[in-house]
């Protein structure tokens, strides 16, 4: 599927499912400096499981990331200009789990000669637990928008 497919639209509906991102929390980037690696709980396996925890938790970060990503997929330059990001952090992820992000448009707003998009976002694992929920907001179609 070409990405350009995805883009959303003044013509897009409420109720339009974004496409969803599958991404494997690899322990390798949950350690890696870009992410802080400030915090063994984050990528030591040992010293997680010394402080309670099954496992290496991902930082939230990386699950809002991977909204965002899901988002630029579908806004474009939009998410760039003016967009907000609203994201909690209700559950850890856990490494190696698979998650998987969701959006749907929940409102659209007439802003200007274009469009505020309000998209209701998350981020599950496999057994379907949400892990991060928000919403994001993003003008399309408004005057001088390059979207």
């Amino acid at each position: 599927m070409d990405v350009n497919d995805l883009l959303v639209t003044r013509d897009t509906p409420v109720g339009y499912e974004l496409q969803p991102l599958k991404k494997k929390a690899a322990i390798q980037l949950m350690g890696s400096r870009l992410w802080g690696r400030f915090n063994p709980n984050h990528w030591d396996p040992v010293y997680a499981g010394a402080t309670g925890l099954k496992a290496p938790i991902q930082t939230g970060e990386m699950s809002s990331a991977y909204i965002a990503e899901m988002c630029v997929n579908h806004f474009g330059a939009a998410m760039f200009t003016g967009a907000r990001v609203v994201c909690k952090y209700i559950a850890s992820t856990l490494a190696n789990e698979v998650i998987t992000t969701h959006g749907v448009v929940r409102e659209k707003i007439v802003k200007g000669d274009g469009f505020r998009f309000v998209v209701d976002v998350w981020a599950d694992n496999e057994e379907g637990e949400k892990k991060t929920v928000g919403f994001v907001e993003v003008d399309v179609d408004v005057k001088g928008d390059r979207a």
